[in-house]
Order: structure tokens, then sequence, then C-alpha cells
């Protein structure tokens, strides 16, 4: 049987398992709406929560180079993505669903 998948709006790979979580963007009623950011699970310690962390580069005017940075998000990690510390996912805003996290995963690539 073909799980039913909702569609977000966005052309991302739905995942295959299903889950029955109400901040699902797929399964549940969680909309999402504003940046998409593509970065590294690196923990997945928390409940139903993991830390993603994106590496880019920003321009220094004065030295006419760039540097490294990185930025560390706190996601809402569906189990149906059943992620792992090194997945490479893209995730994407939405409204706050705790103190901390007001973004979703959308793909795992």
């Amino acid at each position: 049987m073909v799980a039913k998948v909702k569609d977000i709006g966005i052309d991302v790979k739905p995942p295959v398992a299903e889950c029955n979580g109400v901040n699902c963007p797929f399964h549940g009623n969680l909309p999402v709406r504003g940046q998409v950011i593509e970065g590294e699970v690196v923990s997945v310690k928390m409940n139903n929560t993991a830390v993603v962390e994106r590496k880019y580069l920003r321009y220094q005017k004065k030295y006419e180079r760039y540097e490294k940075r990185t930025s560390k998000y706190s996601v809402h990690a569906p189990a149906c993505f059943e992620l792992k510390t090194g997945d490479h996912v893209t995730v994407m805003e939405c409204r706050p669903i705790s103190k901390t996290i007001s973004f979703v995963v959308i793909e795992k690539r």
C-alpha cells in the first residue's frame, strides 16, 4: 500500500516511510514557508529534533577574501525521515514549534 503524502508545494523527494506526527509537513498539518537551507546533521540526541550545521563563505571587504563560517539550527525531525548523524538534509522554515525550533526537515539527500 502506498503511503498518502501531502504536496507541500516544493519540488523535493517525499519520505518513503510513513509517520503520524502532527508536525510533519508531509503527513501532518505543518505548513512550510520562507527560507530553504541545506546542511549536515551533527546531532540527533533530542526527541524529534536534530541539529543541522550549515557551512558558508562570507566576503570580507577589507581583506578582499572570503572567510569560512558555520551556523547551527535546531530543526524538527519527523520520524518518517529516520535521520542519523552525517546525513545531508534540506530544511525549510515553518512556524515556531518551540523556543528554538522554527525549521523542519523536508528532504534527506
